[in-house]
């Protein structure tokens, strides 16, 4: 793994939306390292030093629905392939807390997705989906998502974070189909890992 984007909206208003948990996951990352950003790629743009190297960091500032036209001019000026790629994102067929890692596979609805998809011309990038929950009561999906976390959720979302950047972490290491493979075991609570063929 070579880049780690996060998707979310740019913009104060949108910060604690479910839609930029990506960002939140990807600014952690980056607190942790000490790691500074710079604009670049239509985006903010980091590399963070793990235990296994250099890992590029991005966070497309060119809203949700076109984040490949900051993704995709990146991954071409590093030469980095979409199976060196992991994107970070909320999923709202996903119940909070629940986190699922997979490779490939369609978009599912999610607008960044679907963009990332069509300007890389290929779905076959690792994603770290991080469950949201649906809306009560049949409420509308995207009004849903670019709401801020309830208080509730925002007990545990500093620990939905950081097992989210240990999975990131794992993953580097080790690539991506051995996280899959093994996070089970890692004793994170309502991991799950899933790959498309």
């Amino acid at each position: 793994m070579k880049l780690l984007v996060g998707l979310g909206n740019p913009g104060r208003q949108y910060q604690g939306n479910r839609h930029n948990v990506g960002f939140m996951v990807l600014d952690e990352l980056a607190s942790q390292c000490g790691a500074n950003w710079s604009n670049r790629f239509a985006g903010e743009v980091s590399r963070v030093e793990l235990d296994r190297g250099p890992l590029y960091l991005l966070k497309p500032m060119t809203y949700m629905n076109r984040s490949g036209a900051s993704v995709q001019p990146m991954a071409a000026f590093y030469r980095i392939e979409p199976s060196e790629i992991c994107v970070v994102h909320d999923e709202i067929d996903l119940p909070y807390e629940t986190l699922r890692v997979k490779i490939g596979g369609g978009h599912g609805g999610h607008n960044g997705l679907r963009d990332i998809i069509q300007r890389l011309a290929s779905s076959d990038f690792f994603r770290l989906r991080i469950g949201v929950g649906r809306p009560p009561h049949g409420g509308d999906a995207a009004d849903f998502v670019l709401n801020d976390f309830s208080s509730d959720e925002r007990i545990t979302l500093e620990q939905v974070v950081e097992r989210s950047i240990e999975i990131v972490r794992f993953a580097h290491a080790n690539g991506p189909r051995k996280a899959m493979n093994d996070f089970n075991g890692k004793g994170l609570p309502g991991t799950e890992a899933e790959t498309v063929h």
